[in-house]
């Protein structure tokens, strides 16, 4: 069987210098996306925030080394969060560990 080992992204140079806390970490498993998470924000609100800043970044990598422009990717990926809200293909399972 070949060895598995987990890739995990740098830690942001920000957060290094200044301190903070992590409160996502995302990974693909066998397929299937893998979240670690803490509530993090008083007000559920600033999630949606998040949500976006998340879906901005991501539409800017998708610039950056695809044929997409950021408006683009922006827009499928808008596209794919109202699909799923639309028709969830699967809710997984969430338990507070943290």
């Amino acid at each position: 069987m070949p060895e598995r080992k987990f890739e995990a992204l740098n830690v942001p140079p920000d957060a290094l210098e200044k301190g903070g806390i992590e409160i996502l970490r995302a990974s693909v498993v066998d397929g299937a996306v893998s979240i670690a998470l803490r509530r993090a924000f008083d007000d559920p609100f600033t999630w949606g925030v998040l949500l976006m800043d998340l879906a901005r970044h991501a539409a800017r990598v998708y610039a950056m080394e695809t044929d997409l422009s950021e408006e683009e990717a922006l827009a499928e990926i808008v596209s794919g969060i109202q699909a799923e809200l639309d028709n969830p293909t699967d809710p997984g399972s969430t338990q507070a560990v943290n």
